[in-house]
């Protein structure tokens, strides 16, 4: 994800310039996790900008961030974090962010004291491995709605190019959870994949929870192939347990009665000693084929 552009406001406390706008929003996200703001972030270093000093940072769940600059309150947050400060916006960065929305960019607003004072329109990029992953468990037949906070053109965009066709955006993290809840009251199994710190209370009503870090780390060090190997894994485990209780009961059901002389009347019998060499022969087959699981490929 990255800054595609920037629109500043010349309203109340004098002209912003984009450059001091974005300077101040990368002072703000400074402490941030957000995938939004390490984007914010990098944009302010490529275009060498200067470093503010910020104090009292504090993370608004759901809504954004909020900073104390030279005695003033400013905030950086999306439509959500407007709403929480009940401030409208600008004709200006009114009409650039349904530009932004029609283009599926997410906007995020600096709002410095009371005033919008500026609009960041962040792009998207799709990873490969996401088409791939989607793709891939979708054809086992997993249904995949998409939960997310982002607008509902941006998350739209998003899911057109994934094929994927339940989308629920503009979701707090709160708010999550109840998502999850009313998939499972349909009698669906969800697992849910997220952020382990916003996302935690969705991650622990879904049957799975399946966590990666925070914002960052799935932009930057997950795989979204990982997802699929955890299903291929989870699938493959599920029928070594089978076969491997095949085995055991198999061994146990044919060894056992000759060895104890329940046969005996029939002319049928083993010995002890060779139903105990049985037996242990059925636990090697059982340890060999779980040993199996190492030499699958997963997620292909």
């Amino acid at each position: 994800m990255g800054v595609a552009a920037c629109r500043h406001s010349q309203r109340d406390r004098g002209t912003t310039t984009a450059t001091r706008a974005l300077a101040l929003a990368a002072a703000v996200e400074g402490d941030s996790e957000h995938l939004l703001a390490e984007a914010i972030r990098r944009e302010a270093v490529e275009r060498d900008v200067e470093r503010l000093e910020v104090t009292g940072f504090e993370a608004i769940k759901g809504r954004g961030i909020r900073a104390q600059h030279r005695g003033r309150t400013v905030h950086v947050g999306g439509p959500r974090l407007l709403e929480m400060l009940q401030t409208d916006l600008p004709p200006a960065l009114a009409a650039f962010s349904i530009e932004a929305g029609r283009r599926a960019q997410t906007v995020v607003y600096l709002v410095d004291g009371d005033t919008v004072a500026a609009g960041f329109a962040l792009a998207d990029v799709i990873r490969s491995e996401s088409r791939e992953a989607v793709a891939q468990l979708q054809g086992r037949g997993v249904d995949i709605p998409m939960l997310t906070g982002d607008s509902e053109y941006v998350a739209r965009a998003v899911a057109d190019e994934l094929e994927i066709d339940l989308v629920l955006a503009e979701v707090l993290p709160e708010n999550k959870d109840q998502l999850v809840a009313r998939l499972q009251q349909q009698g669906k199994r969800v697992a849910m994949v997220g952020d382990g710190i916003n996302d935690a209370l969705a991650l622990a009503r879904a049957d799975v929870g399946i966590a990666i870090g925070s914002g960052t780390d799935v932009a930057i060090e997950s795989d979204p192939m990982d997802i699929v190997r955890i299903f291929d894994l989870s699938s493959a485990t599920y029928k070594k347990m089978i076969q491997n209780l095949f085995w055991a009961t198999g061994y146990n059901v044919i060894a056992l009665p000759p060895a104890a002389g329940v046969l005996a009347p029939l002319g049928i019998s083993l010995s002890p000693a060779v139903g105990a060499l049985l037996m242990s022969f059925s636990t090697v087959v059982v340890a060999i084929n779980a040993q199996l699981l190492r030499r699958m490929e997963l997620g292909r």
